[in-house]
C-alpha cells in the first residue's frame, strides 16, 4: 500500500511531510529558487516537501496574521537598528498577530538579552546584541541566508540628486532637482514598482500589505526621520531628554491634507492607538500589528499643549528615539473609525480586525505628498502638499520639488527596467532582482543603497517538526549559502548567518565560508567549486537526534 501511495503522491503515507511557502517567480525569482534548493535537499534526506507559492499579501497574511505555516522563504525587511530583534523574537509577542514574533519562538535567555540591549548603551549594548545574535544562531527560529545588494535604476536626464538619500525612504523622493526644460507644465516623477500591495491598501497598520518602501512616509509625517546614520527632527522642531523623558516641541502651524491642524493630541492619540487599537473599549488590549516593538518602549504620552508632547520611555534614550519614526495619524479620522466599528459590533481581534486590515479609512496624513489616486494592481498617484513645513524657506530639510509622483505597478523587475529604457519611467522604486542587473543601458544609472533586508527561512516553532531544535538545526544545515549567492544571486548578495548587517555583526558571526552553529552538510569528497550535499551524513544526524527512517532507510517516518 505504501508503494502505491508513493507512486500517486510521491510520498509514503507515513512519511514526514512539510510545506514551504514562498513567493511566485514574478514576485521574487530568488526566493523560489532558494525554496527549490531546500526542497531538493529535504527530499534527498527523506522528507516529503511541497512548495506552495503565495502572492505577496497572501503570504504575509498567512505567516504574520494566521500563523498557518510550516516554514516559509522570503525577504525580511530587517532594520537599520538591531532593536528590531526585540519585536521579531521576544516571547511576549509570540501569541500576537503581526510582524511581532510570527514564529512563536520562546526563549527566556534570549528575552533577557533583548531586554538588556534596550536599557544599555555603548559597549554594553553592543555586547548584549552580540550575545543575542549568538543565541539566535544556536536556536534557529529562522535561518538567515544572505543580504541582497540593494540596487535601483534611475534616469538622469530629467532629475538630478538620486544619490543624495536612500531611495527606500521618504527622503529619497525629496530634494530631487527636475530639469525644467523637460516639463512643459507639471513636473511628474514616474516610478515603477513590482509590489502591488500599496496600490491595493495603504493603511499604515495593515501588516499584510506593508513590507518596505516610502509610501506611508510620503503620506504621513513622523516626529523624526532617518537620514543615513542619524535621526533628524521632522514633524518635531526639537526634543530634549531629561533622564527617561523626552519633551518634544512640534513645528508650528502644520496641517493635515484635509486642512485640520496637527497638534500634540494627534501625537498622543497615535501612540495610544498603537498600544491598543480599541482605545481601551475592551478589557483586553489589541495592539497594532505594526510598530509593536518601538511602541512597546513608550510608557506614557502626555499632550502638554498644542505643540508640546512629553513621552516617558522604559528604555535607553537611543532606543526610545526609534519610536519617533512611526506615522502620526489624524485623531479626527482614526478615532471616528474606531468608534464606528465598535458601535457596529466589530470585535477588535488583535492584528486582524477591520481597523488594521481595511483600505477604507481615508488616507489622510500631513506628509509631503497627498494621495490622489489609487488603482489596485495598476498605480498610485501622489500630489505635492504645498502647505508642508519643508516648503518653508527657513526649514533646512529636503522638500518635495515635483508636483506629482506616480508609482506604476509592473509584474517583475525585467518589465520595470523596460519601462525605464523606453523613457516611460524615471526610477525603479523597488529593489531590482539580481537577474536584471547586468550591463546598465545607456541613459540609465545604477544607484546602490545600504541594505538591511535579508533572505531567510522562517520556521513555525509552535508545531512539530519545527518545534524541535535539532530538526531546525539539521534543516539549516541543508542550505548552501555560497552556492545560492553564486547561482541564484549572481554574486549580488553576501552570505550571512545573522539578521543584522554592518557594524552590528560580531566578529565570531562574520561570514567566513561556514555557518558556525549549523555548517552545510558538504560532501568533502566532491572536488567541484560548490559543495554537494553529503546525504548519508545528513541522514545520520537526523537519526542521531531521534528521527526514525523506514526499514529501507529511505524516508523519515512521522512520529
Amino acid at each position: 500500500m505504501d508503494r502505491i501511495q508513493r507512486l500517486i503522491t510521491g510520498a509514503a503515507s507515513d512519511q514526514l511531510s512539510i510545506t514551504i511557502l514562498t513567493l511566485p517567480t514574478d514576485n521574487d525569482r530568488q526566493a523560489i529558487k532558494i525554496a527549490r534548493q531546500l526542497e531538493e535537499n529535504l527530499k534527498a534526506v527523506g522528507i516529503n516537501v511541497r512548495i506552495e507559492p503565495r502572492a505577496d499579501a497572501e503570504l504575509l497574511q498567512t505567516v504574520l496574521l494566521e500563523h498557518d505555516f510550516d516554514c516559509y522563504i522570503s525577504r525580511h525587511p530587517g532594520g537599520y537598528d538591531p532593536d528590531f530583534l526585540y519585536e521579531t523574537f521576544h516571547s511576549k509577542f509570540a501569541p500576537e498577530a503581526g510582524w511581532q514574533n510570527p514564529y512563536g519562538f520562546v526563549d527566556t535567555e534570549l528575552d533577557k538579552l533583548l531586554e538588556r540591549q534596550r536599557s544599555t548603551t555603548g559597549s554594553e549594548r553592543e555586547e548584549a546584541i552580540g550575545e543575542a545574535l549568538d543565541r539566535l544562531a544556536q536556536t534557529h527560529p529562522i535561518v538567515p541566508i544572505c543580504v541582497p545588494d540593494e540596487r535601483r535604476l534611475v534616469r538622469t536626464d530629467r532629475f538630478a540628486g538620486w544619490n543624495d538619500h536612500h531611495l527606500g525612504t521618504r527622503l529619497g523622493y525629496l530634494g530631487l532637482e527636475p530639469d525644467e526644460n523637460d516639463f512643459e507644465d507639471e513636473v511628474v516623477l514616474n516610478a515603477v514598482i513590482t509590489d502591488s500591495s500599496p496600490s491595493r491598501n495603504i493603511n499604515p497598520l495593515a501588516a499584510a500589505y506593508r513590507y518596505r518602501g516610502p509610501f506611508v512616509d510620503l503620506l504621513y509625517d513622523s516626529v523624526a526621520t532617518r537620514d543615513d546614520d542619524e535621526l533628524r527632527p521632522w514633524l518635531a522642531e526639537s526634543w530634549e531628554w531629561d533622564e527617561s523623558v523626552a519633551t518634544i516641541t512640534l513645528r508650528s502651524n502644520c496641517l493635515f491634507h484635509d486642512g485640520e491642524p496637527v497638534t500634540a493630541d494627534d501625537v498622543k492619540f497615535t501612540y495610544d492607538l498603537l498600544d491598543d487599537t480599541s482605545l481601551g473599549d475592551r478589557d483586553g488590549q489589541s495592539p497594532a500589528p505594526r510598530y509593536r516593538g518601538v511602541g512597546d518602549a513608550v510608557e506614557s504620552v502626555t499632550a502638554v499643549d498644542d505643540r508640546t508632547v512629553r513621552m516617558r520611555f522604559g528604555t535607553s534614550d537611543e532606543v526610545g528615539e526609534l519610536a519617533f519614526t512611526v506615522p502620526i495619524l489624524p485623531k479626527h479620522i482614526w478615532k471616528t473609525a474606531v468608534e464606528d466599528r465598535l458601535e457596529n459590533g466589530a470585535e477588535p481581534i488583535q492584528g486582524t480586525w477591520d481597523l488594521v486590515t481595511t483600505e477604507e479609512i481615508p488616507p489622510i496624513g500631513s506628509g509631503p505628498f497627498a494621495l490622489t489616486e489609487q488603482e489596485p494592481r495598476s498605480h498610485l498617484r501622489f500630489e505635492r502638499f504645498d502647505d508642508h513645513f519643508t516648503r518653508r524657506g527657513y526649514v533646512d530639510l529636503p522638500e518635495p520639488r515635483v508636483d506629482e509622483i506616480a508609482f506604476h505597478v509592473e509584474p517583475n523587475s525585467s518589465a520595470a527596467v523596460d519601462q525605464l529604457e523606453a523613457g516611460n519611467a524615471d526610477v525603479t522604486g523597488t529593489i531590482l532582482g539580481s537577474e536584471t542587473v547586468g550591463d546598465v543601458p545607456d541613459g540609465l544609472e545604477l544607484v546602490e543603497s545600504e541594505s538591511w533586508t535579508f533572505y531567510h527561512i522562517g520556521f513555525n516553532v509552535r508545531n512539530s517538526p519545527f518545534s524541535n531544535l535539532h530538526f531546525r538545526r539539521n534543516v539549516a544545515r541543508l542550505i548552501d549559502r555560497e552556492s545560492l549567492v553564486a547561482d541564484v544571486f549572481n554574486e549580488q548578495a553576501s552570505p550571512t548567518v545573522t539578521p543584522v548587517t554592518g557594524e552590528w555583526v560580531p566578529d565570531d558571526l562574520e561570514w567566513d565560508g561556514s555557518a558556525p552553529y549549523a555548517p552545510f552538510f558538504r560532501d568533502e569528497t566532491n572536488s567541484g567549486d560548490t559543495g554537494e550535499l553529503d546525504i548519508e551524513r545528513a541522514k545520520r544526524e537526523f537519526e542521531r537526534h531521534g528521527f526514525q527512517y523506514d526499514e529501507d532507510g529511505e524516508y523519515i517516518v512521522r512520529s
